[in-house]
């Protein structure tokens, strides 16, 4: 059966990496789902790219950081942060699609 990342996360957020880039960070419950995610590569830059209807090669950097058991994903913003039709300033509000992932 599967599971939602709501399991496993205990934090899935995103935030400004820069007006160019926005970043993802998924903090998990415990060093157990961390490695889960680490060994299946369930959190990829295509399966990003997927998510964010963006080519993969706008997903510059997919980081397993193992201190805190959280995977950090930087990719490049559509519209750069303040610009014209740019709708979050901040990059606060672009986890959203992060909420579908299945493991």
């Amino acid at each position: 059966m599967k599971r939602n990342i709501l399991q496993a996360a205990k934090v899935i957020r995103s935030k400004n990496s820069g007006p160019f880039e926005l970043t993802l960070d998924i903090m998990f419950k415990n060093r157990r789902y961390y490695e889960l995610f680490k060994k299946r590569g369930i959190i990829s830059a295509a399966r990003i790219a997927r998510l964010y209807h963006v080519p993969q090669k706008d997903i510059l950097k997919v980081i397993h950081f193992e201190p805190s058991h959280a995977i950090k994903v930087t990719l490049r913003r559509r519209i750069p942060s303040g610009g014209p039709g740019e709708t979050d300033i901040y990059g606060a509000q672009q986890h959203a699609p992060l909420l579908d992932i299945t493991f």
